[in-house]
């Protein structure tokens, strides 16, 4: 796979599940309305994966080292893979009450960024477990600081 590609999918997915299960997480804690977990879903697929795709495209053009061809193929790379990722998310909530939901979401993201770790590492010929428990221990950290904030917001009446 291309380099470009290789970075915008792997950029669009890590932001797709980090940035969403935050989010989600976060609404779910602060109003535990469908509604706003719906809405603030679909705000991240359209308008974050335009500013992951924009922040990949600025990123490598900073570098002056990717011809405009690779900074265009991770550029839409990010924004695609980033918008049909974060959109998975919405099935459940679609279809299931929204504390099921959550939790199907927390493991669909988790198992998401434990298959590109695997893969990450292979590439790099090193032990899939580094990874894994590296970037499973950053998402968990997101998700108990959302829920948090969420609960913080709820308590203060904001």
């Amino acid at each position: 796979m291309k380099d470009s590609f290789r970075t915008g999918i792997s950029f669009g997915l890590t932001s797709a599940v980090i940035t969403t299960l935050g989010l989600m997480v976060g609404l779910h804690s602060g109003t535990g309305s469908k509604l706003a977990v719906f809405g603030g879903v679909l705000t991240i697929a359209i308008a974050d994966a335009f500013s992951d795709a924009l922040g990949i495209h600025v990123s490598q053009e900073s570098e002056c080292v990717r011809t405009t061809r690779q900074i265009w193929g991770a550029t839409i790379a990010t924004f695609i893979t980033k918008f049909i990722f974060a959109m998975t998310f919405l099935v459940p909530v679609l279809l299931l009450p929204l504390l099921t939901a959550i939790i199907v979401c927390v493991v669909w993201g988790l198992s998401i960024l434990t298959v590109l770790s695997c893969l990450i590492a292979k590439a790099r010929g090193e032990r899939p477990c580094k990874a894994v428990g590296e970037h499973l221990l950053i998402a968990i950290v997101v998700v108990v600081i959302t829920h948090w904030v969420g609960e913080l917001v709820a308590a203060l009446g904001a």
